[in-house]
């Protein structure tokens, strides 16, 4: 299939790196400056005492759902007032969530596919979550990034992907979304009216690919790799427009 591809935006969290070892590093760091910083919150609050109180919180509040710092904030909050901690550690517990949180380990395509991507066509990141690319040393190789945070809503809203759209100047039919997951990336974008990529990598779904559960929608490209994205790019060079002739 070949279409006009001017632009790419791009999900992070499982599409350039897998989050579970993020998340699970999260909650071990987490756990260990409590328990130096404030025992009685850690003991309060092991490890999965702390991810029931995050579901919660999460769970009471579907109207933050795109702010997701804000969410991680209110229940380090929920965990040092209830465990009577002295409430000044509430920064310094969530640096710390933020700094694991932004300790990735990359799919082993993704970084560079990622940088011949970026050399072909400008970027930008369009995310739920709340990654830190100048953290994360990626910075470099976005044209823009926009987070529902800042935006106010979060994939799978048409509004996020046509903001994204104007941040590069493209319209929405000639720009490629590329995400894992099937409702908030490929879906969405289809909805939005942008062209759709999906990246279903069998390694993160116990070695087997999974199946596209939709009949009316289907992505325009589906791929295992990012690699395999940046292949199908240098292929068709005269439907993606490189920087220089754009």
């Amino acid at each position: 299939m070949s279409f006009p591809v001017r632009a790419i935006t791009l999900d992070l969290d499982d599409t350039l790196w897998p989050f579970a070892p993020i998340g699970a590093r999260i909650e071990r760091v987490l756990d260990d400056w409590l328990r130096e910083h404030s025992p009685a919150t850690a003991s309060m609050f092991p490890v999965e005492r702390m991810r029931a109180l995050r579901d919660e919180v999460f769970g009471n509040h579907p109207q933050l759902v795109h702010d997701l710092s804000a969410l991680r904030r209110m229940t380090l909050q929920r965990a040092l007032q209830e465990s009577g901690a002295d409430m000044a550690l509430l920064e310094p517990a969530y640096e710390t969530f933020y700094a694991a949180r932004n300790q990735v380990e990359y799919y082993p395509d993704s970084l560079d596919a990622l940088q011949r991507i970026a050399a072909r066509l400008p970027i930008a990141a369009v995310t739920n979550g709340n990654a830190d690319l100048q953290r994360i040393g990626l910075d470099h190789l976005f044209a823009h990034k926009i987070h529902s945070r800042e935006h106010g809503a979060a994939k799978p809203e048409a509004s996020i992907f046509h903001a994204a759209c104007d941040l590069l100047g493209v319209p929405p039919a000639e720009v490629l979304h590329v995400g894992d997951h099937i409702e908030m990336d490929v879906v969405g974008a289809l909805r939005a009216g942008l062209r759709s990529c999906w990246i279903n990598r069998p390694e993160d779904h116990h070695g087997q690919a999974r199946a596209w559960p939709h009949d009316a929608l289907r992505p325009d490209l589906e791929f295992d790799t990012l690699t395999a994205l940046a292949d199908w790019l240098d292929a068709h060079p005269s439907f993606a427009t490189e920087h220089a002739a754009a």
